[in-house]
């Protein structure tokens, strides 16, 4: 195979399962979730970097979303060796996740998607308003102006607390970035959607986790999709915008174990 393989963080022993980040973070973004796969055993867990981002160098070939998804096409053949998988995405990466399981029906075993785009064009999109229920200034008192601003555009819940898994999960992500990757997709953030129209003989687990306040992605196309599953999970968890797993971290990771043990049995 003539394609090579991106930066990965791997850990554990079993099925490949391959965590694909959203669009401007890295891997770090799962940190906080890779406690519940431990736990669970079974899984070769695979932390990927996209191309422009972490630790994956930019590749300038990569033009548009048509192009990552072929990327991310090739990393899960090369890092399942051509076996069984499964896939986490988040985001942008839930959507290249179904784009790479479409063409593998055979050989997935499941898919878990946070947060999940639908569909890349916002304006085809059903979004609530933008909502913050809580705000606590002070404790963001402390904190530059850069970080600040990227944690306000989404946090529905702001705290302390937040804040942390913002700063050790998100922000790492958000500095790296190369900027000319971020400025290609944006131009060029449009998908064939034929693949979606796969899904009716597709058995495996599907998990589908929605933040209630996400005004990105929203919660509703989600659950239309989750219907074309024959064996999905929809949730939709109030207190919570895109950011979902900092938001809600105990109800994701139940719900990922959950679906991670279903994975497993088959």
């Amino acid at each position: 195979m003539s394609a090579r393989p991106g930066f990965a963080i791997r850990r554990g022993h079993g099925l490949p399962l391959i965590f694909v980040h959203g669009s401007g973070v890295d891997h770090h973004i799962f940190d906080d979730l890779d406690p519940v796969f431990e736990r669970v055993g079974g899984f070769e867990r695979i932390y990927l970097d996209q191309p422009g981002f972490g630790r994956t160098p930019p590749d300038p070939s990569i033009l548009d979303l048509d192009g990552l998804a072929r990327w991310l096409d090739d990393q899960v053949d090369i890092f399942s060796g051509g076996g069984p998988f499964a896939l986490v995405g988040n985001s942008l990466g839930g959507l290249l996740s179904r784009h790479a399981a479409a063409g593998r029906l055979d050989r997935c075993r499941g898919m878990a998607l946070l947060s999940s785009v639908v569909d890349p064009v916002t304006a085809h999109r059903r979004l609530p308003p933008r909502q913050v229920l809580v705000r606590e200034d002070q404790s963001l008192a402390d904190v530059d102006e850069f970080t600040r601003h990227a944690y306000r555009q989404m946090a529905v819940v702001e705290s302390r607390k937040h804040l942390e898994a913002y700063q050790r999960t998100i922000m790492p992500g958000i500095r790296s970035a190369d900027a000319d990757t971020v400025a290609r997709m944006e131009g060029g953030y449009q998908l064939d959607m034929d693949f979606d129209r796969a899904w009716n003989g597709f058995i495996a687990p599907v998990l589908f986790v929605c933040g209630r306040q996400d005004d990105r992605v929203g919660y509703l196309d989600q659950f239309d999709l989750a219907c074309r599953f024959p064996r999905a999970s929809y949730s939709v968890l109030d207190r919570a915008g895109h950011n979902v797993q900092i938001e809600q971290t105990v109800l994701v990771c139940n719900l990922l174990e959950d679906w991670a043990r279903q994975v497993l049995k088959g």
